[in-house]
């Protein structure tokens, strides 16, 4: 039984109709002579009686209750959150995009597949690879992709290696995909700079190690500046290097991850090309190889026939380790993507990276004075805070992340990455202004600065949210989404 005091219920009157089809394309009354009786409800569905204006504030309120990019800056390290602009979704919306069927034959989506040939051009050309599948449908199946496509490779060379190296900054997501992909972790330690230990790596690789997965720049915002002996190292042994592209806005347009050595990345179009994140919806990450790792990539890969001037899907790939996708990706994510790539070009993706990491040392700059900062020499587009001096004096990451709600900021990444104690991430990307920066740095300094006086007071934040500090442990150990049913 639904508790009608909740939700739109509450707005529910007896009568009420939100509109009135005048020409009814059938007589309802003999509905089922339409539907069979089984497929018919015995009972009407306990539902609201509100009219269409109703339904339409009702959600819209809903909408707002949630923190999200349009509404403020959301510094959530490592997943780069950056604005969408309005333009991409105009693009994608349009008929020719939006109303396709993938079922369709090539010849009547010549447009559609020229869509997925561009953006494949498009990132290669940023990235420097040879070839593009963008089929994968989020970074973490990138990452699984990419590793298949390690596996795949070995097998060729008919070789059984077992392990795959990642650093100890390495997102979560890493060691998950190297389990699932078939193979068992070796982690290497991070250096007194924040970067991987030459020394440790040198005496964990060997020839059961498949490849490497490392983040460029990493998890702490640092470039692997030893990237070429790092690379050495893991190809002297016939290893692959994996690039997690997390933090591929930090060099879209300056730095190519080819150049560098890596043989296979994958791109999160939410992070670097500004599509939408989260949320539920559909995602992308494309997975990127250099030309020894073509053959095996997903199928179909689109192409072009110079000959009969069309683009086409290529089926013909022997060695494909095949589909990853129902279909060849989720388009309109695709379609947003390439719309931002091509309005900016090369020198304006160039000037995202330049302004993200701007944006970020300009911040840390400011913070530095007040929280400590591990390895903020050499910093990119993000940097950690480590907020111990706050937690020795009753304030910790989590109380802080909760407080900057009640400033109207989303919290940053806290507790990661977990070898920086109280780690307080914070990427403001190329997005956000001066003022909004200014406005976020005045509030975490408001914060510290109130710990000695209403520490009680901030430990119990956030207070102007629509739901209080939630006991979020037990919540994830004994889920329960019957909120609403009658005691």
């Amino acid at each position: 039984m639904i508790n009608k005091t909740n939700l739109i219920f509450r707005q529910s009157k007896e009568g009420i109709k939100p509109f009135n089809v005048v020409n009814k394309a059938a007589d309802f009354k003999n509905i089922k002579d339409v539907i069979p009786g089984h497929l018919l409800r015995e009972y009407k569905p306990e539902l609201p009686e509100v009219s269409e204006s109703q339904v339409v504030r009702h959600y819209t309120n809903l909408s707002i209750k949630n923190h999200h990019v349009d509404k403020n800056f959301y510094p959530l390290g490592s997943c780069t959150m950056k604005y969408n602009p309005k333009i991409n979704d105009s693009v994608a919306l349009q008929t020719g995009f939006a109303n396709v069927h993938p079922n369709q034959v090539d010849s009547t989506t010549q447009g559609v597949i020229k869509v997925y040939y561009d953006l494949e051009k498009s990132l290669c050309d940023l990235t420097g690879m040879t070839r593009t599948t963008l089929q994968p449908s989020a970074g973490s199946q990138g990452e699984l992709v990419g590793l298949l496509l390690m596996k795949k490779y070995h097998e060729k060379q008919n070789s059984n290696k077992q392990y795959v190296v990642i650093p100890e900054t390495a997102h979560g997501t890493n060691p998950a995909s190297v389990i699932m992909a078939g193979y068992k972790v070796k982690q290497v330690k991070s250096n007194s700079r924040g970067r991987v230990d030459i020394d440790h790596l040198r005496e964990i690789v060997d020839k059961d190690v498949a490849g490497m997965m490392l983040t460029q720049p990493n998890t702490l915002g640092l470039f692997e500046d030893e990237i070429s002996e790092i690379i050495s190292i893991i190809h002297s042994f016939d290893g692959l290097m994996y690039m997690d592209g997390a933090n591929l806005n930090a060099i879209v347009g300056v730095a190519k991850p080819a150049l560098m050595g890596f043989d296979i990345m994958h791109i999160n179009l939410h992070k670097t090309f500004s599509t939408p994140h989260g949320g539920g919806g559909p995602g992308a990450g494309p997975v990127a190889v250099n030309e020894k790792l073509v053959n095996y990539l997903p199928s179909p890969m689109p192409d072009f026939d110079q000959k009969n001037n069309k683009y086409f899907f290529n089926y013909d790939m022997p060695d494909s380790i095949g589909r990853v996708h129902t279909y060849n990706g989720n388009f309109g994510i695709l379609v947003r993507a390439l719309t931002y790539i091509t309005i900016l070009g090369k020198d304006g993706l160039k000037r995202v990276a330049q302004l993200a990491v701007l944006n970020a040392n300009y911040l840390k700059e400011i913070l530095i004075e007040y929280y400590d900062i591990p390895n903020a020499e050499g910093s990119l587009h993000e940097f950690v805070i480590s907020a111990v001096k706050q937690k020795e004096q009753g304030l910790k990451a989590l109380d802080i992340g909760k407080s900057l709600l009640d400033y109207g900021f989303h919290a940053p990444t806290i507790y990661f990455p977990i070898n920086i104690p109280e780690s307080i991430m914070i990427e403001p990307t190329e997005t956000e202004s001066k003022q909004t920066l200014d406005s976020f740095a005045e509030s975490m300094i408001d914060i510290n600065n109130c710990i000695k006086s209403n520490l009680e007071y901030l430990k119990e934040t956030p207070y102007n949210t629509p739901v209080r500090r939630l006991d979020e442990t037990t919540a994830n150990r004994n889920l329960n989404v019957n909120f609403y049913n009658e005691k």
